[in-house]
């Protein structure tokens, strides 16, 4: 046997010893090395309706023990996975538990009662709405406290609904009013405002939201174009108008509602 074959064989038995003992090694029963987190699903009660399960991502960090929850909103919580918040995003109600019963078909008949789960915190979104909804204001008539109305003045009003492609969205209308040459802008828009509420109010919608008003002047008189969003229930923005309220005002400042 020539020697560069005695080495080809030689560098082949080495080859394979060493696979063999990667294989072995590879092969060792020793446990994988832990994750740095875990991926988790929690289950929380939603802060707005108590009744109603919230299923929340999670990720556990097995180095730290910190808890990673992404909330609805987008927004992640983070908390100790030893602390009452850690617990508490964790703990299943004795309900949870029948519920599971009963898709699983288990017995849970020998587990121990548990107490309520405390409501969680709002979340991100829930407490800037919240926020929001604490800045809205009555959307009052912009008139001086001298305003003399002049029924002169006011020359007609007609109020007509306009196309909305959203569903379920608020009813939309525009205000068209006529006013007499030379009136300021603020007493036609309180004009235009208080047509609107009279025809809100014999509709039944309880709240509008002014969206934009349009001026121009035509043979001699003010034409007003006012567009307002109405409701039954009381819409988010910085000012809402309340028919009723609003009718008030109107009749107080001498302003016609029609």
């Amino acid at each position: 046997m020539s020697k560069a074959l005695c080495n080809m064989i030689g560098l082949g038995l080495a080859a394979a010893l060493l696979a063999g003992c990667a294989e072995e090694k590879a092969d060792d029963g020793r446990p994988r090395q832990k994750p740095a987190e875990l991926a988790v699903s929690v289950l929380q009660s939603d802060a707005g309706a108590p009744d109603k399960k919230v299923l929340s991502r999670g990720r556990i960090s097995t180095k730290s023990g910190d808890i990673l929850i992404l909330e609805p909103d987008g927004s992640v919580s983070e908390m100790k996975l030893d602390s009452n918040a850690g617990r508490d995003a964790f703990a299943v109600t004795e309900a949870d538990l029948m519920a599971l019963n009963a898709n699983l078909d288990l017995d849970l008949s020998g587990m121990p009662n548990l107490g309520p789960v405390k409501r969680r915190a709002p979340t991100a979104q829930e407490k800037a709405l919240a926020d929001f909804a604490a800045r809205t204001q009555p959307m009052r008539l912009k008139l001086p406290k001298s305003f003399a109305a002049e029924p002169k003045d006011f020359l007609g009003a007609r109020i007509t609904g306009l196309a909305n492609s959203r569903k379920g969205a608020d009813s939309l209308v525009e205000v068209s009013a006529n006013l007499r040459g030379g009136v300021d802008a603020d007493t036609a828009f309180a004009y235009a405002t208080c047509a609107l509420a009279s025809w809100a109010d014999s509709k039944g919608s309880a709240y509008a939201r002014h969206i934009r008003t349009l001026s121009d002047k035509r043979d001699g008189k003010m034409i007003v174009g006012s567009v307002f969003t109405l409701s039954e229930k009381k819409p988010m923005g910085l000012t809402v108008m309340t028919t009723k309220e609003t009718l008030q005002e109107c009749k107080a400042r001498g302003i016609p509602a029609a």
